[in-house]
C-alpha cells in the first residue's frame, strides 16, 4: 500500500524509549509479517521460510522480543528432538489509531499489534462537517489514549485516516445542504488531523482502506489476486494484485461504484445507484421506517422487512454484472464482498449474488470464487489503522506470499 501520505515525522525513525522504533531492517519486518500471517512460528520454521540461517533468524527474533514486539508461547513437543518454542506477536508491542470519516457516521478505533480492537468510538451524524469531525477526533483521541498506561501511550505508532474522496459531491444522494458540502472544498483532512495529535498521520480513500483491512486482518491474506467490493453509504472497493493493494496512479483503482450496470429500463447507470446503502435508506424512509438504524447500529439492524429484501435482490443483480465486467479486464480468481451491515445481511447478499451469476453470460471468462468478507463495518477504520502498522512494522507486501509458493 502507498503510505507516502505520512508526515516527515512519520517517515523518520521513532525515538526509542518514547515510541516503538520504526523497523527499517527488511528481515525484521519480514519476520513480523510472516508471524502475523501464520499466528505463531518457531525459530526453525522462520529460518526455513525466509532462507535465513538459524543463527541470523535467532538474533533477529531475540531483538524483536527485547523490543517487546514478540512473545514466547508454551513449548510444543514434536515426535523427535527438543520442544519447539513458537513466537507470536505481542499485542502490547505497538498500538495504532484508525479514523473513519463516513457520510453518515464516524469511527475511531485503537488497534494493537496483533490486530485486536482495544477500544472503539462510534459517532452517527446527518452529514459530517470539518468542525464536527475535529471535535469528534479531539474527544476521541483523549478517550482512546487514556485507556492505555504510560508505556502503552508511548507505543502508539501513528494514526491512519480513511475518508471518501470528494466529500463535497453527490448533493442529491446525500441530502446534505450545499453549504455543508462546500465546506469540505479545500480542506486538507490530513493536516487538520495532524494538528490534533502528536503521532504521524497517514491518509487513504475509505474503500481502499477497507480493502487493506481485509488484506491485513481478514480473509484477503489467503488470496493473491482479487477485486473487493465494500457496500457502505456509497459502494466502493479495491484491487489486490500479487498480494499487494493496488491503489492506481491517483488512488482511484477499485472505484467499482462507477461501473455501468443495467438500470432495468434498457439503459445503464452506475453501480453506486443500485448497490449502495443510501438506496436502502431512501426505501426505508418511503416505507415510513426510521433509516437511522443503518448508521446507529451497523452490526444489528433488527427486522427492517421488505425494503431489505428488495434492496438485496436489486444489489445482487447489479453486482453480478459489475463482477463480470471487472473479471473481464483482470483475470481475478476471487471476488470479496463486504460492507457496513450485519454479518447475516452480508451472507444473504453474497448468496444472492452467487445465485444471480447463473443468469449472467460469463462465457470467455475463467471461473472465479465469490467470497464473503470477514470484517464488516469496522473494515474502513481497521484499514486506516493498518496504515501506520504497514509503514512501521511490515515488509513489502509482495513477500507475504513467497512462503506458500
Amino acid at each position: 500500500m502507498d503510505v507516502s501520505g505520512a508526515t516527515a515525522a512519520g517517515r523518520a525513525d521513532l525515538a526509542r524509549g518514547t515510541h516503538q522504533p520504526a523497523l527499517r531492517a527488511y528481515h525484521a519486518r519480514l519476520l513480523l509479517s510472516l508471524i502475523r500471517r501464520h499466528g505463531s512460528l518457531p525459530k526453525a520454521e522462520i529460518a526455513r521460510l525466509t532462507g535465513l540461517s538459524a543463527q541470523t533468524a535467532s538474533v533477529i527474533m531475540r531483538r524483536l522480543e527485547a523490543d517487546g514486539l514478540l512473545t514466547k508461547e508454551a513449548p510444543k513437543r514434536g515426535k523427535v528432538g527438543q520442544p519447539l518454542v513458537p513466537f507470536s506477536l505481542n499485542p502490547e508491542g505497538a498500538f495504532f489509531i484508525g479514523l473513519k470519516i463516513g457520510r453518515r457516521s464516524g469511527d475511531l478505533i485503537l488497534l494493537d499489534l496483533a490486530g485486536h480492537i482495544r477500544a472503539k468510538i462510534h459517532q452517527p451524524y446527518a452529514f459530517p462537517t470539518p468542525g464536527t469531525i475535529s471535535s469528534f477526533v479531539k474527544r476521541g483521541l483523549d478517550g482512546l489514549s487514556n485507556g492505555l498506561d504510560a508505556t502503552g501511550r508511548n507505543r502508539i505508532a501513528g494514526l491512519g485516516i480513511a475518508v471518501p474522496f470528494e466529500l463535497w459531491n453527490w448533493e442529491e444522494e446525500t441530502g446534505a445542504d450545499r453549504a455543508i458540502l462546500d465546506a469540505w472544498r479545500g480542506v486538507d483532512v490530513q493536516k487538520e488531523i495532524e494538528a490534533l495529535c502528536p503521532w504521524p498521520v497517514y491518509f487513504c480513500n475509505d474503500a481502499t482502506a477497507a480493502c487493506a483491512g481485509e488484506l491485513v486482518f481478514g480473509s484477503g491474506a489467503q488470496h493473491r489476486d482479487y477485486i473487493y467490493f465494500f457496500v457502505s453509504y456509497f459502494i466502493g472497493g479495491g484491487v489486490v494484485l500479487n498480494g499487494s493493494l493496488f491503489p492506481g496512479r491517483s488512488g482511484y483503482a477499485g472505484a467499482v461504484g462507477t461501473l455501468p450496470v443495467p438500470d432495468g429500463s434498457g439503459r445503464t447507470q452506475q453501480l453506486i445507484r443500485s448497490a449502495s446503502l443510501y438506496v436502502l435508506e431512501r426505501s426505508l424512509s418511503e416505507a415510513g421506517r426510521d433509516p437511522s438504524v443503518l448508521w446507529q447500529s451497523p452490526d444489528d439492524w433488527g427486522d427492517i422487512g421488505r425494503p431489505l429484501e428488495d434492496w438485496i435482490a436489486r444489489s445482487a443483480q447489479s453486482l453480478s454484472y459489475a463482477i463480470t465486467a471487472a473479471a473481464s479486464v483482470i483475470d481475478f480468481p476471487a471476488v470479496i464482498i463486504d460492507g457496513a451491515f450485519p454479518a447475516a445481511v452480508r451472507e444473504r447478499l453474497v448468496g444472492t449474488v452467487r445465485a444471480r451469476m447463473g443468469s449472467v453470460d460469463t462465457r470467455g471468462l475463467a471461473p472465479f470464487e465469490i467470497i464473503s468478507g470477514t470484517i464488516g463495518s469496522d473494515a474502513r477504520a481497521m484499514g486506516a489503522a493498518s496504515l501506520p502498522l504497514l509503514a512501521n512494522f511490515a515488509a513489502d507486501r509482495d513477500v507475504l506470499f513467497k512462503e506458500t509458493t
